[in-house]
């Protein structure tokens, strides 16, 4: 099992260190590194190029973290691809259990992990809802991101099938990933803490984007229309979504967001129908 890690960046330098030095202390190492600098104006570049050097540093203008995502898979050499988020890390022996879950079980396209949380500096206990799972798992990815980047490895020719991350995402990029994947794919879960994810800071994603749902909206909306999906994944993908339309149109109310509601009422109207059978999707 031959691994390239992918990380983006984007003016992270404080934490990168952190991260690639998590992947140096792998007990099995890694076959390659691609940092994929994402038009960072604080110096991360030239720290990794000084510190790291053997880490391929590719460069790109502020395109966001799909496109950078995107760009180090196309330009990993190797079968499998390792994701890190530059804010987290990894436990020392991650790539030697995910190597041996993969001899045992050779069938598999993902490979992902339990995690630790730690929050502005202090660990805290995940919620039920966000227990991890292996096998089938469409069902627990519709409500929120069942697999983290930063825990999962997976088959670069399948990553290359579904068409990678989709960069019109602004956030939730990787719900819609796992979306498509796992409607297709079983996944292989590893009951085991491998990674550490830090949160809380003023740089991640959800706290730049309030709105979160109008993202899973359509990525929920893209799945229905543009995948086969079973029956039942179809009719559980469509409560979902008209779930997340709900909750997302009280708060456009609330704040009186025109955009939000020019885009999401016709939405919610047309899903409706579909639910009650009086249009086919």
């Amino acid at each position: 099992m031959q691994i390239s890690v992918v990380i983006p960046s984007y003016n992270r330098r404080h934490t990168l260190q952190r991260a690639l030095q998590s992947i140096v202390e792998q007990s099995s190492p890694v076959d390659e590194v691609i940092l994929v600098d994402d038009g960072s104006s604080d110096g991360s570049a030239e720290m990794v190029a000084r510190a790291f050097p053997t880490v391929r540093l590719i460069r790109q203008p502020n395109l966001g973290v799909s496109a950078a995502r995107n760009r180090g898979i196309e330009a990993a050499r190797y079968d499998w691809i390792a994701l890190l988020d530059s804010d987290d890390s990894w436990l020392p022996t991650k790539i030697e259990k995910i190597r041996a879950a993969q001899r045992r079980a050779p069938d598999f396209v993902l490979f992902h992990s339990d995690e630790i949380w730690i929050r502005r500096g202090v660990r805290v206990n995940p919620k039920h809802k966000h227990r991890k799972h292996g096998g089938w798992i469409f069902e627990q990815c519709l409500p929120l991101c069942a697999i983290s980047p930063s825990a999962a490895v997976i088959r670069k020719s399948v990553l290359q099938e579904l068409g990678m991350f989709d960069e019109s995402l602004p956030a939730c990029e990787d719900y819609d990933l796992w979306l498509r994947l796992s409607h297709r794919f079983p996944v292989c879960y590893l009951d085991e803490t491998l990674i550490v994810k830090y949160g809380g800071h003023e740089d991640q994603l959800s706290r730049q984007h309030p709105a979160m749902d109008q993202f899973r909206a359509r990525a929920l909306h893209r799945l229905l229309c543009d995948h086969d999906l079973t029956p039942a994944q179809q009719a559980a993908a469509t409560r979902e979504l008209l779930t997340r339309l709900d909750i997302l149109l009280k708060g456009a109310s609330r704040h009186d967001n025109r955009a939000l509601l020019d885009e999401f009422v016709p939405l919610r109207e047309y899903w409706c129908k579909v639910e009650t059978g009086v249009v086919s999707c």
